[in-house]
């Protein structure tokens, strides 16, 4: 039997915690285990809060956390997600002293492969937004580009847009890690515990209900990802989040050992591959096919349309053989842009959800922001463009230009 620590039965990574019982009563309720819900109760219970439950339904990152690319960067189109992705940039580089984990960070940077002219001229605004807060991105030819991705044809873009700090990391083991310190910290974590019912008491939240008992609490947290609308709705809090199926396959050891690449993407396909650590790719592709939905399944109907794309800019992994793959949700929102803040009309549910494809590369300054609503600290970023109230009303639907991002940001 493998020998397991008593700090690790505690965090509820490694450990069963099924069995704890529950506190009956929380100054914090935060609900999910993914790397959101890490982030927040590692930055409250390292501030000093005392009193953070956090429940996960399954495992710790059984959900969206477990199944991403691992993806980090800053390059985004709007300066509210260029610092968001900026800070947590600087986290996850530092990760191994604060919280103190490896998460096998590889900084290969990004490499946006642009096919024409009006692509190029879109970039172009990126960069120059980017490098005015200090992102150094840059905009490449296609010869460049080919000698940081040699699978790439050159002749088939006319530029690329490159930021060599972006990179990737192991999202199990960030979460992993984030829980471990929570709980150094004095969190409790509480896995396969579902939350059932949210009561609100006189206007305000008063307790939250599990199969394994009650907890009195007056914060509740809700960072359940696909998940999110169902708890809103349990405390009354509309929180437009869709589940939207998204599937990653890899190639397995090939006979010659790929470079080190960049993370590689083609914007008007979305396609993208990167170095997958053991020999191979990982290869992936937002299928514009698929429909919303729970399911997670793994299917290679997607691979086809991959190939066409993969055809197109990089030849040779056009006929690339698949190993194996898995399959994941999105959280998305009408804008594709993240949910977080305070309800309006619960006080103190708060939300950090709906982050489209991005909620692990901002989960580290997400984590702060969060916090600093809690305590009532000045954030280092105003949040209220992300307040998921945005969408109230019939103009709402769909309207990006609250935030001031563009969809075009969030192809991954």
């Amino acid at each position: 039997m493998e020998r397991r620590t008593a700090e690790d039965r505690g965090t509820g990574t490694d450990g069963d915690t099924a069995a704890a019982p529950l506190p009956g009563r929380a100054a914090v309720v935060i609900v999910g285990g993914g790397v959101l819900g890490a982030s927040v109760a590692f930055h409250l219970a390292e501030a000093g809060v005392r009193g953070v439950l956090l429940l996960e339904r399954d495992t710790p990152a059984a959900g969206s956390s477990g199944k991403p690319v691992g993806g980090v960067r800053a390059q985004f189109s709007d300066p509210l997600n260029i610092r968001i992705g900026r800070r947590s940039l600087e986290a996850w580089r530092a990760f191994g002293e604060r919280p103190g984990a490896d998460i096998g960070f590889a900084q290969v940077g990004y490499l946006f492969l642009l096919g024409d002219a009006t692509e190029r001229a879109l970039f172009e605004e990126g960069v120059a937004a980017q490098n005015a807060l200090g992102v150094p991105s840059r905009i490449i030819g296609p010869a460049e580009a080919a000698a940081l991705c040699p699978y790439l044809d050159p002749d088939s873009i006319v530029a690329a847009a490159h930021c060599p700090t972006d990179g990737y990391a192991l999202p199990r083991e960030a979460v992993a890690g984030y829980l471990r310190a929570a709980a150094r910290h004095g969190a409790a974590i509480r896995t396969h515990c579902p939350v059932t019912a949210i009561d609100i008491r006189d206007g305000a939240l008063d307790a939250v209900r599990t199969p394994h008992g009650t907890v009195r609490t007056t914060t509740v947290i809700c960072c359940a990802g696909a998940w999110s609308a169902e708890v809103g709705a349990m405390a009354g809090v509309r929180l437009p989040v869709t589940p939207l199926r998204r599937q990653i396959a890899f190639t397995g050891p090939l006979d010659t050992p790929p470079p080190r690449i960049p993370f590689t993407l083609d914007f008007a396909s979305t396609a993208y591959f990167h170095n997958d650590g053991a020999g191979g790719l990982l290869l992936g592709m937002s299928d514009p096919r698929q429909q919303p939905g729970f399911g997670r399944e793994f299917s290679r109907e997607w691979l086809a349309p991959f190939r066409e794309a993969a055809g197109r800019r990089a030849p040779a992994l056009a006929t690339l053989p698949v190993s194996h793959g898995w399959a994941g949700l999105y959280e998305t929102t009408p804008d594709h842009n993240a949910l977080i803040g305070e309800a309006a009309d619960v006080p103190r549910f708060l939300y950090a959800t709906g982050f489209s494809g991005h909620g692990f590369l901002q989960a580290p300054a997400v984590g702060e922001l969060i916090r600093d609503l809690y305590l009532g600290r000045e954030p280092f970023l105003d949040i209220g463009p992300l307040a998921a109230s945005r969408f109230d009303g019939p103009a709402g639907e769909g309207n990006a230009g609250h935030t001031g991002a563009r969809p075009e940001a969030h192809i991954i």
